[in-house]
């Protein structure tokens, strides 16, 4: 038995979310699908971290077991030819398993941080090409307001005023590393790495920051928001269209073939 890990990369517009749900309209389900068309056997995958409908996936990471011997680019390949062009396989790695350790890789468990994008549409006017792939605001934003509340947010700080009512996360304490907000004529990306996110934490995050940049807030109001532990006291959450999970950071001891953290979607290169 090995523990094949795949590096998944899809465009979440139109899908109901990673997780699977009876309506099999998920990312979930649609590679599960496909696994089992290729292996002719059910397979159980194990993400590292769920993603809401209309949320992307630029490398989500992905685990199974399985007794089936293949190489690396059999199972890019040959899932691939059984997934629609919204999801697709970038790559795999074969992992050793030994069962009954506590020492075996884990998608979720043996991820030490992980980096969002949010992309935004800073403009008078919604443009139709963004539609899906970024959030819009039509005010315009002061992009130094946002990055000096920005540093309120960094080190460890019990993030509940940011967190969903109906967040599953055993504590809402976590470690934010860093927040970048770069900027190129309309287009701002917010980027976000710490140890791990609460439900809707990053767009809670970025509405907030919005509403300091709109100039309904002072940078300030960000570290108030934070010590209320309030979620009402923050902005509504923002739209799902312009988040995008990135990377999910491991040991290099594994060996994973991951894109680097910074890397933007290929549209953003140029960023």
């Amino acid at each position: 038995m090995k523990r094949l890990v795949l590096g998944v990369q899809y465009d979440g517009s139109g899908w109901h979310g990673w997780q699977t749900q009876p309506s099999g309209e998920t990312i979930q389900d649609v590679l599960e699908g496909a696994l089992f068309q290729f292996c002719g056997v059910t397979v159980d995958t194990v993400c590292a971290g769920r993603t809401d409908a209309g949320v992307h996936g630029l490398e989500q990471i992905v685990h199974f077991d399985t007794n089936l011997a293949r190489a690396p680019y059999s199972w890019v390949n040959g899932v691939n030819a059984f997934l629609p062009e919204t999801i697709a396989i970038q790559w795999a790695k074969e992992l050793i398993l030994d069962e009954g350790s506590q020492d075996n890789f884990h998608a979720r468990f043996s991820a030490r941080a992980r980096t969002y994008h949010y992309v935004l549409s800073n403009s008078k006017i919604r443009s139709p090409m963004w539609s899906g792939r970024a959030g819009w605001v039509f005010r315009p934003l002061d992009v130094t307001r946002m990055r000096e509340a920005v540093a309120y947010l960094l080190g460890e700080h019990d993030f509940s005023a940011f967190r969903a009512s109906g967040c599953q996360a055993k504590t809402p304490v976590k470690q934010m590393y860093d927040i970048r907000i770069r900027q190129q004529g309309e287009l701002i990306v917010f980027t976000l790495k710490a140890s791990a996110f609460l439900h809707h934490m990053v767009r809670n995050i970025v509405g907030s920051l919005i509403f300091v940049g709109a100039g309904k807030r002072e940078p300030s109001w960000i570290a108030d928001v934070l010590a209320s532990k309030d979620r009402s006291i923050a902005a509504p959450t923002f739209m799902p269209d312009g988040l995008y999970l990135a990377k999910i950071d491991y040991e290099e001891k594994w060996g994973l073939p991951q894109m680097a953290s910074s890397d933007l979607p290929g549209f953003l290169s140029l960023l």
